[in-house]
């Protein structure tokens, strides 16, 4: 192995230990206590070692947002496959999405609540992005129904998904009828 290829995988793994303190970080006490200062403390480098990856709490936040939308595609897709017809996809996937929402609290909220400085619904959205919708609208689009675009049915659907994720984790939500939600969702929703 080369000295190059050598410091670029000690990067890589600098870059990845960043991304994991953070999160865990953020999992364990919130967005508010991951600083810039505090990552460097536990990471043990200096804040330049940091900011040599990451231009400030902002990206470090993306990054955690692409690794989550990987994590929370392939799990949707998990879920999915294993489920009987159609229908059955879309509910499980339903459910899939909204545990993943409900376990990775920090995570969920640095892909869809927080700026990361990711562009979403564009030309330049990155791969992992595109791909969670995919995942989303590969089990979505057979239920859609007939006239409907299958991109518009997973907006829709998804918008429904993030709206129960959202107020259950407020506690507005009764967590004992979280079933019968998924099941009006997909009953009145999905098409077969």
């Amino acid at each position: 192995m080369s000295v190059q290829e050598r410091k670029q995988r000690e990067r890589a793994e600098r870059e990845r230990l960043i991304v994991a303190t953070a999160r865990e970080l953020a999992e364990q006490q919130g967005w508010d206590a991951v600083t810039t200062r505090r990552l460097a403390e536990r990471i043990e480098y200096s804040q330049p070692v940091l900011y040599s990856h990451f231009r400030g709490k902002r990206e470090i936040i993306g990054a955690v947002a692409l690794e989550g939308a990987a994590e929370m595609a392939a799990a949707v897709r998990a879920a999915a496959s294993a489920a009987d017809g159609p229908r059955g996809r879309a509910a499980a996937l339903a459910r899939a999405y909204l545990d993943f929402a409900e376990r990775n609290p920090a995570v969920y909220d640095a892909l869809f609540q927080l700026d990361g400085g990711l562009a979403y619904a564009q030309e330049d959205t990155p791969a992992p992005l595109k791909d969670a919708f995919a995942a989303l609208m590969e089990n979505l689009g057979e239920v859609a129904g007939d006239g409907v675009h299958p991109g518009l049915f997973t907006e829709v659907f998804w918008a429904s998904l993030h709206g129960l994720a959202t107020l259950t984790r407020a506690g507005r939500l009764l967590p004992e009828d979280a079933a019968q939600r998924v099941e009006l969702l997909v009953d009145r929703l999905a098409v077969v």
